[in-house]
């Protein structure tokens, strides 16, 4: 019967039913096994584990928290509001007009769809891009002179704004 309990309790039970939680989109899950108990939420809210007082359970609780606290929702629920501008072709990206020139955008810029971002140099052609979206750039992908695929990212936006 400990070996059980240490599967559910452990580190390994824990991560393997966070990831069924994930998958089934549950978002509360209450455990017991004998004195043990443990309860495991979703969505931003700290996960709770209880366990009877003795020397190795509460050796495993705290360590269990923590693994938690990592693939956390709010995480997941922010990536929902991250979009990419990716490239529409290959060639060099340039993130300003000049090099004496500032960048169009930074990380922090809040951007509308006909903002243009940067600039790929195809064929000796300058192409200005644009944003095609509006929010705030949260990353800069890309870096000046670099050649760029087709579809490679070049910036990270929050379209939250």
């Amino acid at each position: 019967m400990s070996d059980n309990k240490a599967d559910i309790f452990g580190l390994d039970g824990i991560r393997m039913l966070l990831q069924l939680m994930k998958e089934n989109d549950v978002s509360e899950l209450s455990l017991e096994q004998g004195d043990s108990r443990m309860k495991l939420l979703r969505g931003g809210v700290a996960p709770t584990a209880h366990a009877p007082v003795q020397t190795a359970a509460p050796a495993q609780a705290p360590e269990a928290a923590p693994a938690h606290a990592e693939p956390a929702k709010p995480e997941v629920d922010d990536s929902a509001y991250i979009k990419t501008i990716n490239s529409p072709m290959v060639g060099t990206f340039y993130a300003a007009a000049n090099p004496d020139k500032p960048p169009f955008v930074k990380v922090g810029d809040v951007i509308t769809p006909d903002k243009t971002v940067c600039i790929i140099e195809a064929m000796k052609v300058f192409n200005d891009i644009q944003a095609e979206i509006s929010g705030k750039i949260v990353e800069a992908v890309a870096k000046d002179g670099q050649v760029v695929e087709y579809g490679a990212p070049l910036f990270k936006v929050d379209i939250r704004g």
